[in-house]
């Protein structure tokens, strides 16, 4: 028995050794395994492969091999020795995003994928999650969000739990004065709130925003951030004793404080958060100043959704990229916000907020900071960076100090060095208001001159009625409508009939310029033919190409700064477009018309002097210019160059076309100046003035 034994184990070991002799001496496939199959020993491809084992293991096309082996809900990848499969647009997956057959994970439809946004849409899954979660209780409401809100949201879960975060602003802030100890409860639930808020704004969730288009986007951004300062503002009214109190989560930070009017003196609130410094300076006390009352003071700060508030809609990644281009402005901060509940409301009245703020990208040398607020409407939410109120103080590569005279959400914008400061702007604002008044003043001078005055009745008289209806039309509407960019409807309607005036006022300079090359050249043709002509085309033409923008672009008329031609897309290349080429016409008549003048003056002029043909050259070459609108040729030149000289030549220039048509059309008109005689020489003081 003993001797069988010893057999039995030396037989094993022989084997052993046999097996493993066997395997070391065969060279596999470096995807391949040596291995015994039906007691043959050799080299075995993987699975997922194919080939001998030795020389040849070729990956096996899973995806091609196989009759749709993730279904017909879910698309094939394949990879080597092995596949993946995600599921169609419209369709989820009930497990991993990426996966096999073989894990029991299928797709099912999504009915969130079709959503499309739109308002139906919206409403109908907000309503269908808010009979999800628990509204008995705000502290019970916010941790069923947060819960809900812990994995990847889609656009329209993101929309929907802003709404409802919205919606229950006031139950937020409602504390049971009966509840014991009722500070700490109103402690957890600021906490638990931050928390659900940083769901929203987590760095995953960036990428879900930017599903969203721009204006629906900004305006969930907008209601998210009036939402967590008024519900944050809304709960540290519960603190009944002096408190601060930080919250800090990844992508949001929190500084609360609550006081008393005995602690007024000592508070004067500042935070430091994460390398941004605040501070708000309270005005002094006066006699009629409240002796007792409360204070509470909030402070924010949000990490991530700078890129969701940028001018442009580009994604983060090409931000570094965008820092370059001249016609784009950046948020180039975090954004801070800062407010202030006093009862009563004269107890603690703001004299300013003055910051510091960190550059999520260190400032270029060609490269400069604004200090600039989110201004929003809370009815409709509709914001847009504004400088109004704030100033910049100082700044560096790295970082941008402001001071501003009122409360709100802040960031540093940067931009181009040459894109104008706040003083610049204001006083080209003043420029353009001052004017187009002057313009409007005199184009209905030019234009009751054109009318009345039968004796200068012609072809040109004809065209320069027009033009100068045109552009009074337009100026007039700039000055009136410009700005009513609350109105989303209106400011589009003003922006289409901008663009229709405008470009009638460049269709009659190109008919001027047409008209002048065939009285130069000496065509002779039919006068009425030609009117007709030229009404069709100065009123037609720009018919036509506004009509074609607003089908192709309608939701490009009207921007959140100004009722204009928004950039987005090179939609602006629609009046950019035909403006540049009917100067370019012009241009070119221009220079045509001063060749001839001068090859032929003597001819035309013979009784003329040189310098009376010089200075009659002169004069008619300068009042084309303005006429055949070179100088919209500033306006080219700015977007161009942006520069500060520029962006005042094309300012002065252009508001001021009125005046200039004013005085080359009529003023020094030698038949205008006659009619004007005629019309004025019997009222005495102007009869003075004309002697």
């Amino acid at each position: 028995m003993r001797l069988l034994f010893l057999l039995v184990l030396v037989s094993s070991l022989l084997d052993s050794c046999c097996l493993s002799l066997n395997c070391t001496s065969l060279n596999c496939h470096v995807n391949a395994r040596c291995a015994t199959i039906k007691d043959v020993d050799g080299c075995y491809c993987n699975d997922g492969y194919t080939g001998n084992g030795i020389t040849v293991c070729d990956d096996d096309d899973e995806c091609i091999n196989a009759t749709q082996i993730c279904g017909d809900r879910a698309n094939c990848t394949n990879t080597n020795g092995s596949y993946y499969c995600t599921c169609l647009s419209g369709y989820m997956s009930t497990g991993q995003e990426r996966f096999t057959t073989s894990d029991g994970t299928s797709c099912i439809e999504n009915s969130k994928a079709v959503c499309h946004l739109n308002s139906v849409c919206v409403s109908t899954n907000t309503r269908r999650t808010l009979s999800e979660i628990s509204t008995k209780k705000p502290l019970e409401f916010l941790q069923s969000v947060k819960n809900k809100t812990t994995e990847t949201l889609t656009p329209v879960d993101v929309i929907s739990y802003v709404d409802i975060m919205s919606q229950h602003l006031p139950f937020l802030s409602a504390v049971n004065d009966s509840v014991p100890d009722r500070e700490t409860l109103v402690n957890t639930t600021i906490n638990v709130f931050v928390d659900t808020v940083n769901n929203f704004l987590k760095e995953d969730e960036i990428t879900v925003w930017n599903k969203i288009p721009e204006r629906e986007r900004k305006t969930s951004i907008t209601k998210l951030l009036h939402t967590v300062e008024n519900a944050t503002l809304g709960m540290s009214q519960n603190f009944k004793s002096t408190t601060q109190l930080n919250v800090d989560a990844s992508d949001i930070a929190v500084k609360l404080f609550a006081f008393d009017s005995q602690h007024i003196k000592h508070e004067h609130p500042h935070v430091s958060m994460e390398g941004d410094f605040i501070k708000l300076s309270p005005k002094k006390k006066t006699e009629s100043t409240p002796l007792t009352g409360s204070v509470s003071i909030v402070f924010l700060r949000y990490n991530s959704i700078s890129s969701l508030l940028n001018t442009s809609d580009y994604s983060e990644d090409e931000m570094k990229q965008d820092m370059a281009d001249t016609e784009k402005t950046i948020v180039n901060s975090p954004i801070i916000g800062a407010a202030i509940y006093s009862s009563p409301p004269t107890l603690y009245e703001l004299d300013g907020i003055t910051f510091t703020l960190k550059h999520l990208q260190v400032l270029g040398k060609d490269f400069g900071t604004v200090c600039a607020f989110w201004n929003y409407t809370p009815d409709t939410m509709q914001g847009h960076w504004s400088m109004d109120g704030c100033e910049r103080q100082y700044f560096n590569s790295t970082h941008t100090s402001c001071k501003c005279n009122h409360l709100t959400h802040f960031a540093i914008l940067m931009s181009p060095r040459h894109i104008l400061d706040e003083a610049h702007y204001n006083v080209l604002t003043r420029i353009t208001q001052l004017g187009i008044i002057v313009s409007l003043i005199c184009l209905s001078m030019c234009i009751f001159t054109f009318f009345f005055f039968s004796e200068i009745q012609s072809t040109r008289t004809t065209i320069h009625k027009n033009l100068c209806c045109s552009l009074f039309l337009a100026e007039l509407l700039f000055l009136i409508g410009i700005s009513v960019t609350e109105k989303p409807l209106m400011c589009s309607i003003i922006a289409g009939l901008l663009h229709y005036f405008f470009l009638c006022a460049f269709a009659w300079m190109c008919i001027e310029g047409i008209h002048l090359y065939l009285i130069v050249v000496g065509v002779i043709y039919n006068k009425g033919f030609l009117h007709r002509n030229f009404y069709i085309f100065g009123y037609g033409s720009a018919a036509v190409v506004v009509g074609i923008s607003a089908i192709l672009g309608y939701k490009y008329y009207g921007t959140e700064n100004a009722c204009w031609l928004s950039t987005e897309n090179n939609f602006i290349w629609s009046f950019i477009g035909p403006a540049c080429l009917i100067i370019l016409v012009n241009l070119l008549a221009f220079g045509v018309i001063i060749y001839k003048v001068f090859q032929h003056t003597a001819v035309l002029k013979p009784e003329v002097s040189c310098y009376e043909n010089i200075r009659s050259c002169a004069r008619g070459a300068l009042a084309l210019l303005f006429l055949l609108g070179a100088t919209w040729m500033f306006g080219v030149l700015h977007v161009v160059l942006q520069s500060l000289v520029t962006a005042y030549l094309f300012t002065v220039f252009n508001v001021f076309q009125g005046m200039f048509i004013f005085i080359f059309l009529c003023i020094l008109s030698r038949k205008i100046q006659k009619e004007y005689y005629r019309l004025f020489k019997n009222v005495p003081c102007c009869f003075l003035c004309l002697r």
